[in-house]
């Protein structure tokens, strides 16, 4: 019995195994056989490369996380670090700016504060002018002559 019959190739059903859903046919032409071969293969290996493609893609995905992981743990460390840093900086910056704006805001204390030590200069001044007036007034030089008192001249 025949399943195909169109002259030119013939498929017999040969019954490999006792089970209703597998019969395999015995190919009578040698050329059929060969392109079966070859379909057959091209199948087989299409099945293969899609049967076995994700977990090769997983792999190779597993793998490139393997080996890059610790060097993006370092480089996240690092930059951690580095944001410490500069938000000390930042800090630091911050400080001195307020620091030097408020020495802005004390122009007004040091200038008043230069006016009175020009005050105090010049009541200084007259108090020594006016010491130094009085200092000559009582060592008068007749003053001593009259009074008896020696003079360190020597005349």
């Amino acid at each position: 019995m025949f399943i195909f019959d169109n002259g030119l190739t013939r498929f017999k059903p040969l019954q490999l195994f006792h089970c209703r859903s597998f019969t395999v046919y015995k190919m009578e032409d040698q050329e059929m056989q060969l392109k079966v071969k070859r379909v057959t293969d091209k199948f087989t290996e299409n099945m293969y490369v899609l049967a076995n493609e994700p977990s090769v893609a997983l792999y190779r995905l597993q793998e490139h996380v393997r080996r890059s992981l610790p060097e993006l743990v370092q480089h996240k460390t690092d930059m951690q670090s580095w944001e410490e840093q500069s938000q000390g900086a930042i800090y630091t910056v911050e400080y001195a700016c307020s620091a030097v704006k408020s020495m802005t805001n004390s122009s007004l204390y040091f200038k008043s504060i230069d006016g009175l030590l020009r005050q105090a200069i010049s009541m200084k001044e007259q108090i020594s002018t006016s010491q130094g007036r009085s200092r000559r007034r009582t060592i008068d030089p007749r003053v001593l002559k009259e009074g008896g008192e020696k003079h360190s001249s020597g005349t």
